[in-house]
């Protein structure tokens, strides 16, 4: 069986999520998360209630160096209105999900690979600090949903 570069693309992406990304981040206190994302179907990651990674295989998969690179899709799954110093694409657009809720999420495009140099520790750093930085962004929030 043959497969097309984006289904290649996509197999590679998520055994590299599976097998390096996923442990590191659980070694690193995240858990299971237990929220579901409206658009990826995959289990997301968190430290907090307040905010979930998720892994995007999908986009971008179908360009040839698609083996390179993902979009991580950090999630705030509360349909709260937020103050507008945290809008934008720098910071959170809404994303619809079920029952006419608005969730909140930022999306990053996380680069592993670069031609044969693999990045794998920079871009787990980078996903790391990305969190707690969305995350102190958020955590004043964290009293108005209790």
């Amino acid at each position: 069986m043959l497969l097309n570069i984006n289904e290649a693309n996509a197999i590679f992406r998520k055994s590299i999520i599976k097998g390096f990304f996923e442990p590191q981040l659980l070694s690193l206190d995240f858990k299971k998360s237990g929220i579901k994302h409206p658009s990826i179907n995959d289990d997301g990651l968190m430290q907090s209630d307040l905010l979930h990674i998720f892994f995007d295989i999908e986009t971008g998969s179908d360009y040839p160096d698609g083996d390179e690179w993902f979009i991580v899709e950090f999630l705030f799954p509360h349909d709260v209105k937020l103050s507008d110093n945290l809008k934008g694409t720098d910071f959170f657009t809404t994303i619809s999900a079920e029952d006419k809720k608005t969730y909140w999420h930022h999306r990053e495009l996380v680069r592993f690979k670069y031609g044969k140099s693999k990045k794998l520790t920079d871009a787990l750093d980078f996903l790391e600090l990305k969190y707690k930085e969305l995350y102190e962004l958020l955590e004043p929030i964290q009293q108005d949903l209790n």
